[in-house]
């Protein structure tokens, strides 16, 4: 764990990078899958729905979905509405180690470093 300072504009930036979102999801999502069976289960999904805070409240009628996208889909909702509540202000917050958060936190100090050179 470690102590960090963030705003909204952290979570939105990095969730707007698709290619950092593409990569933090797809190693997220196989960390997840502890029976490696392509589908995040129940059980699995809670753990990360606990991870974030969330718990998921929206029931729809089954659709066979890709589940990489579909939790990248339900992953960027929940994120955008993180950054909403967060707003401009920032906050220090103890982050955990691969957490959503602290990546979008390593994502944003790589984009800081070049304008400070």
């Amino acid at each position: 764990m470690s102590v960090e300072i963030l705003n909204g504009a952290t979570i939105a930036g990095f969730v707007e990078d698709e290619e950092a979102l593409n990569s933090w999801v797809r190693d997220r999502f196989a960390a997840l899958d502890e029976d490696q069976d392509g589908v995040l289960s129940y059980e699995e999904m809670l753990k990360e729905l606990q991870c974030l805070g969330v718990f998921e409240t929206e029931f729809g009628i089954d659709v066979k979905t890709d589940p990489d996208e579909e939790f990248k889909t339900a992953t960027k909702r929940m994120m955008l509405a993180v950054a909403d509540g967060l707003g401009l202000l920032p906050l220090q917050m103890i982050l955990e180690e691969g957490s959503f958060l602290k990546k979008a936190v390593e994502w944003e100090s790589t984009k800081l470093v070049p304008n400070l050179i």
